[in-house]
C-alpha cells in the first residue's frame, strides 16, 4: 500500500481543535466583571502584573483571591513590599459600580503607596467582548 490514510489524522486535530474551543474561555478570565469601555490603545506587557478585581456587588479580589474589605490596606501594604517600584497593578472594575466604590479602592491603594495603577477596559469601537489592557496613566 503506497498511499497514506490521512482520515485518522484528520480526526485527532478536530477532536483537539474542539477541546481547545472549549478550555479556551475559560483560561483567560478570573473574576467576572463586564469592563467598561474606551478608545485608548493597549499597553505593552511583559510579565502577568498583579490584580485587583471589583466585582458588581463591591467584593474584592486580588489576583483573582477574595479580600474582605476590613483586610485591603493590610494586603495592599504586603503587595507593595513585594512589588518593585516599576510594577504596575491592574484595577479590573466592573462597569455597574458607582464612582464612590472605585475611588475609595483607589484611595486604599494610594495610601498604600501603589501609584503606578492602570485601569483595565474593553475596547470600546470595535464591540468585541475581548478584554484588553489600556493605558489610564498613573493614578
Amino acid at each position: 500500500m503506497a498511499e497514506i490514510n490521512v482520515t485518522p489524522l484528520v480526526d485527532v486535530m478536530l477532536v483537539l481543535l474542539i477541546i481547545f474551543m472549549v478550555t479556551a474561555p475559560l483560561l483567560v478570565t478570573g473574576v467576572p466583571i463586564r469592563l467598561p469601555e474606551s478608545r485608548a490603545r493597549a499597553l505593552d506587557q511583559d510579565q502577568r502584573p498583579s490584580v485587583l478585581s471589583i466585582d458588581r456587588d463591591g467584593a474584592l479580589f486580588l489576583n483573582d483571591e477574595p479580600v474582605p474589605e476590613q483586610a485591603l490596606p493590610q494586603r495592599l501594604a504586603a503587595l507593595r513590599e513585594t512589588l518593585s517600584p516599576t510594577d504596575q497593578l491592574f484595577l479590573r472594575a466592573d462597569a455597574g459600580l458607582d464612582y464612590g466604590t472605585v475611588m475609595r479602592v483607589m484611595g486604599e491603594l494610594n495610601r498604600a503607596g501603589l501609584d503606578r495603577v492602570s485601569l483595565v477596559t474593553t475596547a470600546g469601537t470595535t464591540g468585541s467582548d475581548s478584554s484588553s489592557t489600556r493605558s489610564s496613566g498613573d493614578q
